[in-house]
């Protein structure tokens, strides 16, 4: 069935695209069928992979929504009409400041008008890759604002849905249009550092590979290169002394679990020398995108230092494909849920969504919203603080207690009477911090109060916040609530 529906795509967008030719002098269906790829390489829902290769036929053929729907159903219509929003949003023109007034930030914007379907974003960005890899048919004008617009944009949003590969690829292509001779001098240097580490990596390989195998460790084993704009960006934080750089290359450990993770490193550690200060644990307090992942950097035997990091085949695949990882690991993919943003058990990396996804119906339905606010609860850089159980839960800095309760469940964050920050009383004024243990105390009688709005400061608790005040002024709408005794 979802082979004969994609095939089926191909045939109507051949037909809508025929006769439009691309800059390059291609027939203009390479592009969607090149779009449709990437997507199927992310492992994308076929509704999205459908979408990817119709993406452009609202905008720049005869076919209507109407027809994708009628062809389609309504989730492929919906991808498409978010992709052709998102074009007109992106392109800078008038209507823009009509559509998004509050914003002049462009990846705000971006974020905004993509509203009720990440996975909107997603089909732009495999649209956005493929234009970078064909960027050489454009005018030398057009490539650099493509690329300069790839850098200040696309990438970073890559970065945050953690789509690793991705960003690579984007800032690498991108910076070689922005700044070609920068980018060759850089890769030039590279591949010089490469060629004289070669020998060194082969044998420290087959050390591993050895010790793993002597151990019956399943294993793969395999070299990373720095990209070339990381390396770029690195050198202005260390003054351009690339010997100050340890992680030049690095060989990556896929294992099967967790606790093989902990022991391969253990074993690393038994074999070389571990640097001070250099071994971080990104397993169990993931980057703010939900990267995890074991980084040690060592000093090996005839002094060569290298970086190594361990993970499972799970971690690996969402550091490579980030967010589309997500969708195939959690089967957030087609749903009624997914598209109202009401999603259910979305890791805790990826709450960020829902926030934007109530942001985006707040603006559609002509209310305020906070941009700034929203901008920091997305962009800021995180916290992880844990359950008393042990969950991890991620939070913008300089959350509150309530913030947190209320990002457990909205019933907790409206019956709060204190809270035990590390096993002691605290009041709901402390700011968390990175690593606390936070246990929230609560009470049936107790019930949410306006006066909470100076406790928080993420827009889902100040949402969950005001729905339950609502609730409560209906429940009893001429009721004036009895003064506090002491």
């Amino acid at each position: 069935m979802g082979k004969r529906r994609v095939d089926k795509a191909i045939k109507v967008a051949t037909k809508a695209h025929e006769g439009q030719l691309r800059k390059s002098g291609d027939p203009y269906i390479v592009h969607p069928l090149a779009v449709m790829k990437i997507l199927q390489d992310w492992h994308m829902d076929e509704d999205t992979i459908i979408a990817g290769v119709l993406h452009d036929t609202v905008e720049d053929t005869s076919l209507t929504l109407e027809d994708i729907k009628n062809e389609f159903g309504e989730g492929v219509a919906h991808l498409v009409d978010g992709v052709t929003k998102l074009s007109k949003a992106r392109s800078g023109m008038r209507d823009i400041d009509t559509y998004l007034p509050q914003t002049r930030d462009n990846l705000l914007r971006l974020l905004i008008a993509t509203g009720a379907d990440i996975r909107v974003l997603i089909i732009k960005l495999a649209d956005r890759l493929h234009n970078l890899r064909t960027l050489s048919a454009l005018p030398p004008d057009k490539q650099k604002k493509i690329a300069k617009e790839t850098l200040e944009v696309f990438a970073p949003l890559a970065d945050r849905l953690n789509m690793g590969r991705l960003r690579v690829e984007m800032s690498d292509v991108a910076f070689s249009y922005v700044d070609p001779k920068r980018y060759n001098e850089l890769k030039d240097l590279l591949e010089e550092r490469n060629r004289s580490a070669e020998k060194t990596l082969k044998k420290i390989q087959e050390e591993i590979s050895e010790l793993l195998t002597r151990e019956k460790i399943k294993f793969e084993l395999s070299g990373r290169i720095k990209s070339i704009y990381s390396l770029h960006k690195k050198l202005a934080k260390y003054d351009q002394n690339i010997d100050a750089i340890y992680d030049l290359t690095a060989l990556r450990i896929i294992v099967d679990d967790i606790t093989t993770c902990y022991l391969v490193l253990g074993l690393i550690h038994s074999l070389y020398t571990p640097m001070s200060g250099r071994i971080k644990d990104y397993i169990a307090m993931p980057k703010q995108n939900g990267y995890q992942s074991l980084h040690t950097t060592v000093i090996t035997k005839d002094k060569k230092i290298i970086e190594f990091q361990i993970r499972t085949k799970e971690m690996h695949e969402y550091a490579e494909h980030g967010l589309a990882a997500s969708f195939y690991y959690n089967e957030q993919k087609i749903t009624e849920n997914y598209r109202t943003g009401k999603i259910q058990h979305l890791p805790m990396n990826l709450l960020w969504i829902t926030e934007l996804q109530q942001a985006a119906a707040q603006l559609r339905a002509g209310k305020k919203v906070n941009l700034d606010k929203l901008k920091l609860n997305l962009f800021a850089d995180k916290i992880f603080v844990y359950t008393p159980k042990g969950d991890i839960v991620d939070l913008p800095q300089g959350s509150l207690p309530l913030d947190f309760a209320y990002r457990l469940h909205s019933e907790i964050g409206g019956h709060v009477t204190g809270v035990k920050i590390n096993g002691k009383m605290s009041n709901l004024n402390t700011k968390l911090k990175h690593g606390d243990v936070v246990e929230i105390l609560t009470s049936k009688t107790q019930t949410a109060k306006s006066s909470w709005f100076d406790k928080i400061i993420t827009p889902h608790a100040r949402n969950k916040l005001r729905q339950q005040l609502g609730r409560a002024s209906e429940v009893i709408p001429k009721m004036t609530p009895p003064k506090n005794k002491k």
